[in-house]
């Protein structure tokens, strides 16, 4: 995300998973908007709300490999 307090978010997104996540985040009732620049904004109001937008992000770009090791780690706790 671009900083690191509550409110619009501005999310650089590569082109080929933009609407993949912003479809995702529009099923989980995040408001959020995809505009001419390229961008995607989204309006994080809540610290779920973070919590959902880092974790759909994750799963579109973030390597296999790292979401293996992410899942390893929540099991061990």
């Amino acid at each position: 995300m671009a900083n690191n307090t509550l409110g619009e978010q501005v999310l650089q997104i590569p082109l080929s998973d933009r609407w993949r996540i912003y479809h995702r985040l529009q099923e989980l009732t995040i408001p959020c908007a995809c505009h001419p620049d390229g961008s995607l904004r989204v309006q994080v109001n809540s610290l779920l709300a973070a919590i959902l937008v880092r974790s759909t992000v994750m799963q579109c770009l973030a390597p296999r490999q790292e979401l293996l090791n992410w899942l390893e780690h929540c099991w061990y706790l």
